[in-house]
């Protein structure tokens, strides 16, 4: 009854509204130096503040009869200062300020002043809220959780499915370079941290589908970052439970060179600790992060990014206790554990980005990068159990001791993984302007070189006798009947590839604004073309082609109402990645297929008033249909393909999101997302996908405390129905469709600030504290009513009933954090 007793709460907090007679309005249009309005552009004075909309337009109300100090910023742009003298009680005054970088910028030019990527079906997320949000894997990811449509039932990782995608299936980048993550993480605790350093971002933008020719070839989303640029000196540090960061950022004399450095450091001994498994947990999770600019004239501009990334996880678990089953007949699983993991994840990334303004309407781009990844994973973990029944007694000295064992036996894990991949990327592309139409190309070259070395083992005994795989050709009826064959483990893969991957891609795509009568519409048409060639020592090299068409159109109707209409689509294909080609034993498969998408995405966005607040309201529905499907399952986060494409599948829902100021000057959103996802392998018939999580519901909710707005708090509540189980190794998954219990978590975070960057440095020259640009101190509470989540099942089997008992894995309870924050 938690759950419902605290969103009433949130309701009432989201719908209250404190009414004050005695104001003035301040409104007008942001622009930035190319006369653009800006979205999303942040307006503040000491006791509130509000946001531009997509068309850079605001609204404030502020204090009537009182000089008031009102500051516009945004990232990578100065801030801009002005003080207006009382006006009247209900005066409206119009100010359409100019923000200036100092700094020329060489980008993008854009059709239209519509900046925003409304049109797109794309979702912007301020980078102050990415920062702000609390969660166990604080975040963009963390973030995007949030959103309809996208599902992660693990605090712990930073990964995320699409719409009934995978992880595999999300294209991520950083300044138009496309970034990768490690191959053998197979659990959340293990991943560290992600790839987007927070501190350095600027911008982010996030598509769940019906995406545009000129991003990558996968099936699911796009999460497009911009790192921002420097205008002047800063540095920022952060600290907390679960480790620290630190940035510098500044720019020369001659503003030709700017640069921006990040490290981080990340422990999840907080999180691993208070989880039912004991252990010696040593984590260390580091990164440095920079992104460098140099502008050589008005039109020629080289840029640098630039990723160390070492890890090392070391785990050496001790006990277990498991509880499970029901009041009338309760169960448990108790573990002795001994040996150790050590996991080892070294990543090193470089690229070099050159932008040339040839004339006011053609910019050419050239993209170079390297990635190389050095991963080891070994482990020797012996595991003792007893399956039995609790002392169930409430009151009892002996409350939850195992006091009556069902079953006895034990498990040996071993591996010695190895791997090694090299990745090197050439781009050019470009961007043409030729009155109301943009054409935009690109020509990509990708060379991957993978050495791999897999050596895992999996022996389980259960009361004295050696579990056989249960195979058809491994019969296994034990203790009833000796079984005289050979002793071989349960599970066991032993393979050594050594594969290279050449890739060719191309795209263009054409955009075109124009009048339809007295609607605006917005057109968009590209196709792409992959080809890829897997080769290496004992591989018969093969070749493939795709090729994919795709489409947007967007109408905005000339109607008093603020609404706009979408529909997007066309053929998305997803060509093998390393992983992808080795199936089950190791072995890589080069002649796997590309998987086939067919996308339609029909949205509608309606933005209205409430309250004289800003509200929007974006509706999509979504269909996918699947072929040449290559089937996986799950364990944790680790996907195991098959490496065969002997499946169909289909993905259809309906996403909704409610966003706006629910208190004024935040911005707060609703999230509900519906989604079924099935796949027939062999022609068999429709089963649930490993990522068909039916129902979503997502809020993120901002807000203070009205006599001491120094005091924030920020809510970040999750609702996941169940996602199927997954089952044992070689069993049939049409055999189990058991799903997993709901997912239920809010993380709430609470914040004073001591020092605020929207106030006047008047303010504060006297004090001390004039050395912080902003400074505030917090307080974190993850998984606030302590709900019990499980990410996957332990499957353990008793020998003498012969039943299978699926034991789950439980995720972190209720944890505490204190963290602080300072800029410079």
């Amino acid at each position: 009854m938690k759950l419902p007793i605290s969103l009433s709460i949130l309701f009432t907090l989201c719908f209250t509204v404190l009414l004050n007679a005695q104001t003035a309005v301040v409104k007008g249009i942001i622009f930035d130096e190319a006369q653009t309005p800006i979205p999303s552009a942040n307006i503040s004075y000491p006791n509130g503040g509000t946001q531009t909309n997509e068309n850079g337009f605001y609204f404030l109300e502020i204090p009537a009869n009182e000089k008031v100090t009102l500051t516009y910023s945004y990232v990578g742009f100065k801030k801009i200062t002005l003080t207006i003298e009382g006006l009247a009680e209900g005066e409206h005054k119009e100010i359409n300020p100019v923000l200036k970088t100092t700094v020329e910028q060489i980008g993008q030019v854009v059709i239209s002043g519509e900046r925003n990527k409304r049109v797109e079906g794309i979702v912007s997320i301020e980078p102050e809220t990415v920062r702000k949000i609390p969660g166990a894997n604080a975040g963009v990811e963390n973030l995007l959780k949030t959103l309809p449509g996208v599902s992660s039932n693990n605090e712990l990782s930073t990964q995320y499915s699409v719409r009934g995608g995978n992880y595999d299936e999300n294209l991520v980048y950083v300044n138009e370079i496309e970034v990768y993550r490690p191959f053998l993480i197979r659990s959340g605790q293990q991943e560290g941290l992600s790839f987007v350093n927070t501190d350095l971002v600027r911008n982010v933008e996030f598509s769940a589908g019906g995406f545009q020719a000129k991003y990558g070839d996968k099936l699911s989303s796009v999460l497009d970052i911009d790192y921002r640029r420097p205008v002047d000196f800063g540095a920022s540090l952060e600290a907390s439970f679960l480790g620290g960061s630190a940035s510098v950022e500044g720019i020369s004399k001659d503003e030709k060179f700017s640069g921006i450095l990040g490290i981080r450091y990340r422990d999840n001994s907080l999180f691993v600790n208070a989880k039912e498994t004991e252990t010696n947990f040593k984590p260390r999770f580091a990164d440095a992060q920079t992104y460098l600019t140099y502008q050589f004239s008005n039109k020629f501009e080289l840029g640098f990014l630039g990723n160390i990334s070492i890890n090392k996880y070391d785990y050496e678990p001790v006990t277990r206790q498991t509880n499970f089953g029901t009041l009338q007949d309760p169960k448990a699983l108790l573990v002795f554990y001994e040996g150790q993991e050590q996991d080892q994840y070294e990543t090193y990334f470089g690229a070099l980005k050159a932008t040339y303004k040839v004339s006011d309407n053609y910019t050419a781009k050239l993209i170079a990068s390297t990635y190389n990844t050095q991963e080891q994973e070994y482990y020797d973990i012996f595991a003792e159990y007893r399956l039995g029944e609790p002392n169930s007694s409430i009151g009892g000295e002996n409350l939850g001791e195992v006091e009556f064992t069902e079953g006895v036996g034990a498990q040996l894990t071993h591996a010695r993984n190895d791997l090694d991949a090299l990745i090197f990327n050439f781009q050019h592309r470009g961007t043409l302007n030729i009155e109301d139409h943009q054409f935009e190309y690109g020509v990509k070259y990708t060379h991957e070189d993978i050495r791999d070395r897999v050596r895992e083992y999996e022996v389980i005994d259960s009361a004295g006798f050696s579990i056989r795989p249960p195979l058809d050709e491994l019969k296994n009826n034990q203790p009833y009947n000796a079984y005289a064959g050979p002793l071989v483990p349960y599970n066991s893969i032993r393979a050594i590839n050594k594969t290279q991957i050449d890739r060719f891609q191309n795209f263009l795509q054409w955009s075109y604004q124009t009048e339809l009568g007295a609607s605006k519409a917005w057109f968009n048409a590209g196709v792409r073309s992959h080809t890829w060639t897997v080769s290496g020592e004992n591989i018969e090299a093969n070749t493939q082609t795709v090729v994919s068409p795709r489409a947007q159109f967007a109408l905005k109707p000339d109607w008093k109402t603020d609404m706009l209409f979408r529909i997007s689509g066309g053929m998305y294909y997803q060509p093998p990645f390393y992983r992808a080609l080795r199936d089950s034993t190791g072995t890589v498969i080069p002649d796997v297929k590309a998987q086939q998408s067919v996308h339609l995405v029909i949205g509608n966005d309606y933005s209205f008033k409430l309250q004289d607040r800003p509200f929007k309201l974006v509706s999509e529905f979504y269909y996918k249909s699947l072929t040449d499907v290559n089937p996986y399952t799950i364990e944790n986060v680790r996907i195991r393909y098959r490496a065969n494409n002997n499946a169909e599948a289909y993905a259809y829902g309906l996403d909704l999101r409610l966003n706006g100021e629910f208190v004024r000057g935040t911005e707060s959103w609703l999230s509900f997302g519906y989604l079924k996802t099935e796949e027939n392998i062999n022609n068999r018939g429709y089963i649930s996908r490993p990522t068909d999580q039916r129902l979503k519901f997502g809020i993120l909710f901002q807000d203070y405390v009205p006599k001491i707005p120094s005091l924030k708090m920020y809510l970040n509540l999750v609702y996941n129905t169940g996602l199927p189980g997954g089952s044992p190794r070689y069993a049939d998954p049409y055999d189990y469709q058991v799903r997993l219990p709901d997912y239920k978590r809010a993380d709430v975070g609470f914040s004073y600030v001591i020092v605020d960057p929207n106030e006047t440095k008047e303010i504060q020259k006297s004090n001390w504290l004039s050395v912080f640009e902003e400074l505030n101190i917090g307080f974190e509470i993850f998984n606030l009513f302590d709900n019990q989540n499980s990410i996957t099942n332990t499957f353990v089997r008793d020998v003498y009933s012969k039943q299978m008992y699926s034991i789950p894995n439980y995720l972190s309870p209720r944890v505490f954090n204190l963290r602080l924050g300072m800029r410079f």
